[in-house]
């Protein structure tokens, strides 16, 4: 009897030291840790938004659907960890000898909730109920104040993704964003938006995989997507760089580096594949035609394109190729909305993709 108690204890020491772990990693950890709790809460309920989205018939509705998914799963994380902890403590009630599982229960949930229905007795047994109700006032305090950080994130991410609709029209797209700079005269300015970009991939780098929960978070306007917005930024930079007959400009090469690296990160971060060291001629979504057809459309328009159009489709291949796989990664699993060369080839939400303008 004396070695089941003990092991009960131990098992119930091992729970609260693991859900505290998670609580810590996810809340507190100013960097990247995908904990074993909160990727399980988070693919679970994310999992059940989706089965609903996908019996949706458009993409509205989808959007619809999944529209609360991270604000659900931000409330059940607290809730399972307070649970967990609740039933850590109960081992640990149960091995210093409380008579039953339902007293254990009651001074357990007593004591977390700090309801005081059940007043423990016996000083050890007193010192962890003051413990468990010390760690259940924690767990709803970080997540009080996790918020307004996560909110603060959410909203610089989202006054970029609204002011690209300005440049690269909605949905947003490489192609109109190079056509609309070259109509008011301004593609020596290009520079300013690779140095504005470049400095919005390295926030969400570290935003959204510190605070993972923003990745789902979704635009207030449904037609906008922060993954949609970066494709178009880094379709558009990788175009300049390497099909415009313009100046070379670095900051764009930069901006490129910065976007797939923020990219890879949050990828990683969720288990979505990539090659981490892609050749440059490997394989990308975007097909010669379509790159063909929107060249064709920039020169008619007066865009100066290089004239080896074969070595331009190999340095921009040279560029998608390290961030093609993740974008698209990405896509699918926010279910972003329709965009070309992006959301458009990745195979989701309703109504199927459809072909890049």
């Amino acid at each position: 009897m004396i070695g089941i108690r003990a092991v009960l204890f131990l098992l119930g020491v091992l729970l609260v030291a693991t859900t505290l772990r998670s609580a810590v990693r996810t809340f507190i950890l100013p960097r990247a840790s995908n904990t074993l709790i909160a990727r399980w809460v988070f693919r679970t309920v994310g999992a059940a938004f989706r089965w609903r989205a996908g019996k949706a018939r458009s993409y509205e509705a989808s959007d619809r659907a999944m529209e609360l998914l991270a604000p659900i799963a931000l409330l059940v994380l607290p809730a399972v960890w307070l649970v967990l902890v609740g039933l850590g403590y109960m081992g640990m009630y149960l091995g210093l000898g409380i008579a039953s599982i339902e007293q254990a229960f009651s001074l357990s949930g007593s004591s977390l909730l700090t309801l005081g229905t059940m007043p423990p007795t016996g000083w050890f047994v007193t010192l962890l109920a003051f413990s468990e109700a010390t760690i259940g006032l924690a767990l709803i305090a970080l997540l009080i104040a996790y918020l307004p950080t996560m909110y603060a994130a959410f909203s610089r991410r989202e006054a970029a993704v609204a002011m690209l609709e300005v440049r690269a029209g909605s949905p947003p797209s490489a192609f109109t964003m190079l056509e609309r700079y070259h109509r008011l005269h301004r593609l020596d300015k290009l520079g300013e938006v690779w140095t504005a970009w470049e400095t919005w991939f390295a926030d969400i780098e570290e935003s959204h995989t510190s605070l993972a929960a923003l990745v789902f978070f979704r635009s207030p306007q449904p037609h906008r997507s922060w993954v949609t917005a970066a494709g178009a930024v880094l379709d558009a930079a990788s175009l300049t760089a390497s099909t415009l007959d313009i100046p070379r400009d670095v900051q764009a090469d930069l901006s490129i580096r910065a976007g797939y690296l923020a990219l890879r990160e949050i990828a990683a971060f969720f288990g979505i594949a990539y090659d981490p060291d892609p050749q440059p001629g490997g394989p990308i979504s975007i097909g010669r035609g379509e790159y063909d057809a929107v060249c064709d459309h920039l020169a008619e328009l007066g865009l100066p394109i290089k004239p080896d159009r074969d070595q331009a489709w190999r340095d921009f291949v040279g560029w998608r190729v390290n961030y093609d796989a993740v974008l698209l990664g990405l896509a699918r699993l926010t279910l972003a909305p329709y965009a070309p060369w992006s959301s458009d080839r990745s195979a989701i939400g309703a109504g199927g993709p459809r072909p890049a303008a």
